[in-house]
């Protein structure tokens, strides 16, 4: 292998010289015909320089792998998981990334082929037997939608500060009976995971002593889910003046169980959602709820795990998304 000694002795100067050709050095002033003759030889032993070669590298194609924890059948029916993938998948085919879709099969999951991955997104909740079988996978590791510990990057919404607004929204309204439907996620073995926005919930409204304890009910962030639970929810003599939704989905749901019961929306009942699906401004009346920046969520990760692969920090980095309160007609002046 040429070394740039040998440039130097064939071209008859510095070895400085050299390396400051073959680096495109700006500052240096050398004859054209000098800089000809050392880049001709360099080209003649097949020399690259470091510069040259850390931009090849650059240039390879990275592969990734995307855990899908729904199914398709799930998307459709909550379509928050769905629009953040579309987010991971767009920008992995600007960023020039191979993606390699990785599918669960029964409780495990499993590549879909045997190629080596550069780095994993999950999006979704998994369990530590999960995040293990992703580790052996790939040193490299984005989870979108979940923080289990301190030391994986992540990507996760404020949902805190967003049902803080929403609560705010309605107090302001003059609601002082406020109920939230929502619902729990789960990952292997059963383990519910803690939901910020049902914690953020109970703990504003005791704070302002209008917290009821009858006034929350779970189940799927799901329009059929949605439109169950605002049954039951109705069954109350004195129930709730407005419903927070766990979803848009969800909303679409309790939207129709309300109009069923000839109950206006929002003059009897104000309703408002989560998400912002595409649906939500076209409903009748239009849905207030709270924007979600999901596609940007999925941009995000697979920036941080380029970010990871091409640095050498040891600490991980966790990612917390702002959101947007959307006020349409669904949410009114209590009457």
């Amino acid at each position: 292998m040429a070394t740039l000694k040998d440039i130097a002795v064939k071209a008859g100067v510095s070895m400085a010289t050299v390396s400051r050709v073959i680096n495109d050095d700006a500052t240096l002033s050398v004859t054209a015909e000098t800089r000809e003759k050392i880049l001709s030889i360099a080209k003649e032993f097949n020399y690259q320089s470091m510069k040259r070669k850390t931009s090849a590298k650059k240039q390879k194609t990275l592969r990734v792998g995307l855990v899908y924890w729904y199914s398709e059948e799930q998307e459709l029916e909550d379509p928050y998981y769905l629009s953040v993938r579309l987010g991971v998948e767009r920008t992995c085919i600007d960023r020039g990334v191979n993606l390699v879709k990785l599918y669960k099969n029964e409780n495990t999951y499993r590549v879909r082929n045997d190629a080596a991955l550069d780095g994993i997104i999950a999006v979704g909740k998994f369990s530590d037997k999960d995040l293990e079988t992703f580790n052996e996978w790939a040193q490299h590791l984005v989870l979108v939608d979940f923080t289990p510990s301190d030391n994986v990057d992540s990507i996760e919404v404020d949902f805190r500060s967003a049902m803080i607004k929403v609560l705010k929204h309605l107090i302001d309204l003059g609601h002082k009976r406020i109920g939230y439907i929502g619902g729990h996620e789960y990952v292997q073995d059963n383990v519910m995971i803690k939901d910020e926005r049902e914690t953020t919930f109970i703990e504003y409204l005791s704070l302002y002593h209008t917290f009821y304890p009858e006034f929350i009910w779970t189940g799927k962030f799901t329009a059929a889910d949605g439109y169950s639970l605002m049954k039951e929810a109705l069954k109350l003599e004195n129930g709730p003046t407005a419903y927070i939704m766990g979803s848009d989905s969800m909303a679409v749901g309790a939207m129709r169980a309300l109009h069923e019961k000839e109950i206006r929306v929002p003059g009897q009942v104000s309703i408002v959602g989560f998400n912002d699906i595409e649906m939500s401004r076209y409903l009748q009346p239009s849905l207030t709820t709270i924007q979600v920046h999901t596609e940007y969520m999925g941009e995000s990760a697979v920036d941080l795990l380029l970010d990871q692969l091409s640095s050498k920090r040891k600490i991980a980095k966790k990612v917390v998304l702002p959101t947007t309160l959307l006020i349409r007609e669904s949410s009114g002046a209590l009457k």
